[in-house]
């Protein structure tokens, strides 16, 4: 099997692994910028095999010229589409921070709800009576200190 069996090239400037829709790059950019492992990457990406990403270190091994053309192409594209995202969000973006924001103090208390559950079902009750206590003294229930 030869090499460029192994992609799918959709554009100058969208190569995949054929069988996927992953790009080279996301396979590249792990590897390169993130320093995985092959192995990493494989568990990283499922749809991809551990021959395919093999395949994609070693094409850019072979092409290391244009494949870091195209890596810095993708990398400029997608800081200017996050700007630009950022700088105009969707209305759905919009809605989405806005439900957030109402939201926060209901997220707050289901925190300390989650937090008193972890105190009534796990603790020594003992301990749980030390720490629902105003102000209360941190002390592990095992500390020489603990009363």
């Amino acid at each position: 099997m030869q090499l460029e069996d192994y992609f799918n090239v959709l554009a100058r400037d969208d190569i995949r692994l054929k069988g996927t829709r992953i790009g080279i790059e996301s396979i590249l950019y792990e590897y390169i910028y993130r320093c995985k492992t092959p192995e990493g990457i494989a568990e990283q990406f499922h749809t991809v095999t551990l021959e395919q990403v093999y395949a994609t270190i070693l094409y850019y091994l072979h092409h290391r010229s244009e494949v870091d053309a195209y890596l810095t192409n993708w990398l400029e594209f997608s800081r200017t589409m996050r700007e630009a995202q950022q700088r105009n969000p969707s209305p759905a973006r919009i809605r989405f921070r806005q439900m957030q924001e109402e939201n926060a103090p209901l997220a707050v208390t289901g925190k300390l709800m989650a937090i008193r559950y972890l105190l009534d079902e796990h603790l020594n009750p003992a301990y749980r009576f030390q720490l629902v206590r105003r102000n209360p003294p941190l002390i592990h229930p095992h500390s020489p200190r603990f009363p």
